[in-house]
């Protein structure tokens, strides 16, 4: 168990390699080397220097918001220059009016907040409706951000329009052309570390889960909607702090500030550096920002060289300098494993629910899939459910799950309606669900998918930040590693790279781990040797009973149907046929005439 207990467990071996002191960093090690730079630059350069170099510090705050959103969690923000822009114009009027007055603190702290306020609420309202509004979620940013530039040429008595809000004074006590570098120098040191230390938490492997498979988590009881909004506000605050910097660094504030070319820069600047790392995108930003105003005067295709070189990136390099960088360095920049804690109790409701299905009827470009479905289960165990293609099991399934929208009728677990509800609220009355096709998360490694699955409906908000979560196990996942060993000595490979059999196995672990007590379980032999189902219907036998939980299989080798015993529900043209025993169902002329069933 040592490499699921380990804090990063895609590289179990890089602590035993690496100094244990840059172990202990974690997290805070890019945070450690940017500070180093930092601290040396204004001795080896001059006020100048350091002037231009904070400037892209401040635009390297705005740039990690993007590289979060886009890197982490699959979704990219092309607008993100209005928060940039919205606290830049407030703290400017925050300081002509005096941070001491009652004025000036309220546009400070409006400053400060108000753009990530409105960043919770676009996101909240956009992607409550749809998993997949990612292209237009970047469209609609992109026109907020046109619509903003717009309003501040238009608002010119608060604005300035044009010409822009100046003669903005300094921050009490720090003079643009000194002091003022080393806040912006903390700022961005401090947000370098604290997004490196939550990408290294629990928060960071939920996010990566919702960029691979936003369904899977839905499944787990993850309200990823909720959860990218958080995200979406935390990018916009980054991107406030960093307008704020901007006002007292500049003293002017124009509608550029929140425009699409410095949107279109923010992209640039995380591609070229690395979308995925905070470090990188913060120094994509001051590479590219330099050698931007470097070229400039030099050199009159300076924005040609620039464009070239993000295509370049993109092309050659898709994780950016970062991604190669962290080839050589990551060997020594790996956290110390986590202490093994057992896992706090699961938040499935006790006892097992009846399941009724009343009449439910789905359709999809006006064909019927669902035909009146009723169906009636109490108690636990195990049933299977067959039936030809296209009879509707695994539409039950989807329509029970918020998969298929409900066009009549209705599903109740135990005394709730859950007809029509999001799949993460189903999940949340004690369902699990294994799909078809096995859905893992390809690029996390088999110990991290365990634990996404494990933390499901036992992970509270705070805790997602602490270290905890990355040492609990469970008596149930200790006994269900036992008895897929490859599974246990794999754990440190990419879930994308086992083969089929290893991905049905670690599929219906991960099922398994929150502890459902209705569990539904779409063909988890399907493509398995016989032995491997003999042994697939046996761990699903055991597991449900430990867990005294009832199941749905839905499976079309009715020698596995038979070793698995109970009821069997037949399905047809959307319908139940026939109910009950296996012998019985064998000898139904009704069934016989429409379903053959087959055999490994």
């Amino acid at each position: 168990m040592d490499s699921l207990l380990a804090a990063d467990p895609a590289r179990p071996d890089i602590a035993r390699r690496g100094p244990a002191a840059l172990g202990r960093l974690g997290g805070f090690a890019p945070a450690a080397v940017l500070a180093a730079g930092l601290g040396v630059l204004p001795l080896a350069g001059n006020d100048f220097l350091a002037y231009q170099v904070a400037l892209f510090l401040i635009y390297g705050i705005a740039t990690q918001g993007v590289a979060l959103c886009w890197g982490r969690l699959g979704f990219l923000p092309l607008g993100h220059a209005l928060y940039f822009g919205l606290g830049a114009y407030l703290a400017g009027g925050a300081l002509k009016a005096g941070l001491a007055t009652p004025t000036g603190a309220g546009a400070l702290a409006a400053a400060l907040l108000l753009p990530a306020l409105l960043a919770w609420v676009v996101a909240r309202l956009l992607f409550a409706r749809s998993l997949r509004s990612g292209p237009y979620f970047s469209l609609i940013t992109l026109a907020m951000a046109m619509l903003g530039s717009l309003a501040a040429l238009q608002w010119s008595s608060v604005t300035g329009g044009f010409n822009g809000l100046g003669d903005i004074p300094e921050l009490p006590g720090l003079d643009r052309f000194g002091h003022l570098y080393w806040l912006v120098a903390a700022a961005a040191v401090l947000s370098t570390g604290l997004l490196g230390l939550w990408l290294r938490r629990p928060l960071g492997t939920l996010w990566s889960g919702i960029a691979q498979s936003e369904d899977r988590m839905q499944l787990f009881g993850y309200a990823t909607d909720r959860i990218k909004a958080k995200a979406y506000a935390l990018s916009a605050l980054l991107a406030s702090v960093a307008g704020v910097l901007f006002a007292a660094h500049q003293g002017i504030v124009t509608p550029q500030a929140m425009g699409f070319v410095l949107s279109t820069e923010f992209v640039i600047w995380a591609a070229v550096g690395g979308k995925a790392s905070p470090l990188g995108a913060m120094l994509g930003a001051v590479a590219v920002g330099w050698l931007s105003s470097e070229l400039r005067d030099a050199f009159a295709y300076w924005e040609v060289a620039v464009g070239l070189l993000f295509i370049a990136v993109v092309r050659f390099l898709p994780e950016g300098l970062a991604g190669l960088a962290a080839r050589w360095t990551d060997r020594w920049l790996a956290p110390s494993p986590a202490r093994p804690v057992p896992a706090p109790p699961s938040a499935s409701p006790a006892g097992v629910p009846a399941l009724r299905f009343d009449a439910v009827r789905c359709s999809q470009s006006g064909v019927r899939i669902l035909d009146g479905l009723s169906l009636s289960l109490q108690g636990p165990g195990i049933r299977a459910v067959i039936g030809p293609n296209g009879a509707g099991k695994t539409s039950a399934f989807n329509a029970m799950t918020g998969r298929l929208p409900v066009r009549g009728g209705t599903v109740r677990l135990g005394k709730a309606d859950i007809t029509g509800l999001n799949a993460w609220r189903v999940a949340r009355h004690g369902v699990g669900r294994k799909l078809q096709i096995p859905s893992v998360f390809p690029a996390l490694s088999v110990a991290q998918n365990l634990q996404v699955a494990l933390w499901a409906g036992r992970l509270a908000p705070l805790a997602a930040l602490g270290a905890a979560p990355l040492g609990w196990h469970t008596p149930l996942l200790h006994r269900l590693l036992a008895r897929f060993p490859e599974l246990q000595a794999q754990q440190a490979l990419p879930a994308g790279q086992l083969s089929q059999g290893q991905r049905q196995a670690l599929e219906l672990v991960m099922t398994l781990l929150p502890e459902p007590r209705l569990v539904l379980l779409d063909e988890p032999c399907a493509g398995l040797s016989p032995a491997e189902t003999h042994r697939m219907i046996d761990v699903i036998r055991e597991a449900v009973h430990e867990l005294d939980a009832a199941a749905l299989l839905i499976e079309h080798d009715l020698a596995a149907v038979a070793a698995l015993g109970g009821d069997v529900l037949v399905l047809h043209q959307g319908r139940l046929l026939a109910h009950g025993p296996m012998a019985a169902i064998q000898a139904d002329p009704a069934v016989r005439a429409v379903y053959a069933g087959a055999r490994k």
